[in-house]
């Protein structure tokens, strides 16, 4: 759970370092330079967050249907769709996709990160609970997200990045294979029986 927990946190790091940079890119690609997508990208990237808000509420629900293991793997599914959809999009006639992709977000963010801090709380004996509360967060949001930083950047430099421009439809596609790569494996090695 904890190595899963890890990979995921670099996929986060990967949405939250690159998003808006992919946005303010489309400025020198002439047909979208004058897009609302360039002007605003702060506004379409703030979607997310209002989406993440919607998705905690449906957490109940969905735990209670499909129990936490296949939430998760939702929530990693999602991140392929995150950046698939990102990697397809553009600010005019791909637009909904870009917000698509936003409204996606909230689902991959939440159903890994609320769900696996419950999965924590109802797993755990109560005299180590705060302790795997907090290396969890640690393992998400510490190293998940010092390695997903350093590698991608390392990734995007040395194979995606041409005279200083960089080949944004490859870099998602990578990034939405290194989550369905997790999911796959995630379905495969990850052991839980939802009662």
């Amino acid at each position: 759970f904890f190595i899963f927990s890890m990979f995921l946190g670099a996929a986060l790091q990967l949405t939250n370092m690159y998003g808006d940079s992919y946005l303010d890119d489309f400025k020198n690609i002439p047909q979208y330079a004058d897009s609302f997508v360039v002007k605003y990208s702060t506004i379409i990237m703030s979607i997310s967050q209002i989406s993440e808000t919607v998705f905690i509420l449906t957490i109940p629900f969905f735990l209670k249907k499909f129990g936490i293991k296949k939430v998760m793997l939702f929530s990693m599914l999602a991140w392929v769709l995150r950046f698939g959809l990102f990697a397809y999009g553009n600010p005019v006639d791909g637009l909904w996709m870009i917000i698509l992709s936003c409204i996606v977000y909230g689902m991959a963010f939440d159903f890994f990160n609320i769900s696996g801090s419950l999965f924590i709380e109802t797993t755990t004996d109560s005299k180590i609970r705060s302790s795997a509360q907090g290396l969890f967060m640690m393992v998400t949001n510490g190293i998940g997200a010092y390695l997903g930083s350093k590698i991608s950047g390392f990734v995007i430099d040395t194979y995606f990045t041409t005279g200083g421009a960089k080949d944004w439809h490859n870099i998602w596609l990578s990034f939405a294979g290194y989550a369905l790569v997790i999911a796959i494996l995630f379905l495969v090695l990850f052991k839980h029986k939802h009662d």
